[in-house]
């Protein structure tokens, strides 16, 4: 038996997770987990709503004010999060294949790009929980003067459906090492690693009410965890759309703390004179790496007008040649799109840019070659003669659509790198070291990579500039997100 098959045997309808055990939700409702990439029905979870976000925080809150977790030993809370990094390797596999099914992706990406940096996010946090401290300062008069760094409090955390068990990690991982309690709500169509991760929480000995799960949709359980009074943080990875929305239900509250990670529109710019197979490779993994659903994708490729038909026409050959289909496919090179929603938003794009006048040179529709008419796939597509202030190279698709753009110097390459409300990412590739500076300098956003694409570390903080947010995950910024400063003055 497959591992596949062997997780299929063991989804049974799944519950809310709240202090430490199983609940279903107030109203008996369930929502439906279906695999994008067959239609099968995986299982069903709870539909939370407002009274049981009520309750994970209640639990929460027990456990901050009772200090079962940030009152644990340092050395101890740090050992627990380390275990359970074990625990999700060892579990490693099964994670990779359950986020496979749920999410449509490549069971070689949910590995790679969801499960091992998972793991490595609590063995890196783990590290932090005894770095944590203040400071004293010189201060005038006759004083004592030092700062205490506190957990936040109860933390909310909203995380998408592109990288399910990632994204959570990247908001629970330093929000423990920091004492904070969390509820989190992950999206309705991929919450089944969630609930796996608050068990194996459970099982390293993370205190009952420290981490609970509540499944349910954005408008009913995400809102209630943003405007509930008792939550003191929140931290999020989705739409713009629904990070505004986050912000004015902080606004009509209790004025919680808000991070924001949201979309992007990334320019990866090339110059003629960079090293070339290394940047083909790196635009297409960019915008066809989990099949376009990503925030940092690669969507915007503005490539020198002396090399820019060579580059393009190589990049188009490949895409045609990529395997687009079953998931669990270890020769899969491109899996299915989340759900029927997100595959006609893609392709509603991708008609605008013909509309529009942009080149499409492959894909642009539909692939529903032999088992794939059950899923949701959509071919890579990439589009030519495309004008920066066309739809498809101002706004986020989120799916495997590339727009080629020709530039003739640095300064109109930065002009249309900067030329959206976005600004997550960016990349340069150049031998020139004195231009990647120098571009690197001049582009508004949160990463700029010179000469490679998607870099990631869990050491090295992510997020954006202008409409793709503020605040950091990873790294040390991160834990600036959870923790108050507090100045403590003595008398002397």
């Amino acid at each position: 038996m497959s591992v596949a098959e062997a997780i299929r045997e063991k989804l049974s309808p799944r519950q809310l997770f709240i202090n430490g055990r199983g609940e279903d939700a107030a109203n008996g409702k369930t929502i439906e987990v279906r695999n994008p990439a067959t239609g099968e029905l995986l299982t069903t979870v709870p539909d939370g709503e407002a009274a049981d976000i009520d309750r994970a925080v209640t639990a929460a809150r027990a456990s901050f004010e009772k200090k079962t977790w940030r009152g644990m030993d340092p050395s101890k809370k740090e050992k627990i999060l380390w275990n359970l990094a074990e625990i999700l390797a060892k579990n490693a596999e099964e994670l990779a294949v359950l986020e496979s099914l749920e999410n449509g992706k490549t069971v070689r990406e949910a590995a790679g790009s969801d499960v091992g940096p998972a793991i490595d996010a609590f063995r890196y946090y783990a590290g932090w929980v005894r770095k944590i401290y203040g400071e004293t300062i010189p201060v005038d008069g006759g004083f004592l003067n030092y700062t205490l760094r506190e957990p936040v409090g109860v933390v909310g955390a909203v995380v998408p459906w592109n990288y399910p068990l990632q994204i959570a990690v990247w908001k629970v991982a330093p929000a423990l090492a920091c004492g904070c309690s969390v509820v989190l709500k992950p999206s309705e169509m991929t919450p089944l690693t969630a609930l796996k991760l608050a068990e194996f929480a459970m099982e390293a000995g993370v205190p009952e009410g420290v981490l609970n799960v509540v499944t349910g949709y954005g408008h009913t359980a995400g809102e209630a965890l943003a405007r509930h009074m008792d939550v003191d943080k929140i931290s999020f990875t989705g739409s713009t759309r629904t990070g505004r929305a986050l912000l004015k239900a902080s606004a009509e509250s209790n004025l919680k703390r808000v991070s924001l990670e949201l979309g992007g529109k990334s320019p990866n710019i090339v110059f003629p004179d960079c090293e070339m197979e290394p940047a083909i490779r790196s635009a297409f993994w960019g915008i066809f790496g989990n099949k376009g659903e990503i925030c940092s994708a690669a969507s915007r490729l503005l490539v020198h007008t002396d090399v820019h038909d060579k580059f393009l026409d190589t990049l188009v050959s490949r895409a045609k040649r990529l395997k687009v289909g079953d998931p669990l496919d270890k020769g899969t090179g491109m899996g299915s799109q989340i759900s029927q929603v997100q595959m006609e938003r893609i392709l509603s794009y991708i008609k605008s840019g013909v509309d529009q006048g942009a080149r499409l040179m492959c894909g642009g529709e539909r692939d529903t070659a032999g088992s794939n008419a059950n899923g949701f796939f959509v071919k890579p597509t990439v589009f030519a003669d495309v004008k920066p202030e066309m739809k498809i190279a101002q706004e986020e698709i989120f799916g495997p659509v590339l727009s080629a753009i020709r530039f003739q110097s640095p300064e109109e390459a930065v002009e249309i790198a900067n030329g959206t409300i976005y600004g997550l990412v960016s990349a340069v590739w150049t031998r020139d070291i004195k231009l990647a500076h120098r571009m690197a300098n001049e582009i508004k956003a949160g990463s700029v990579w010179i000469n490679t694409y998607n870099g990631f570390d869990t050491a090295s903080p992510f997020g954006g500039y202008k409409q793709s947010g503020f605040g950091r995950d990873l790294g040390a910024h991160a834990l600036e997100q959870y923790t108050n400063v507090k100045s403590v003055w003595v008398a002397l």
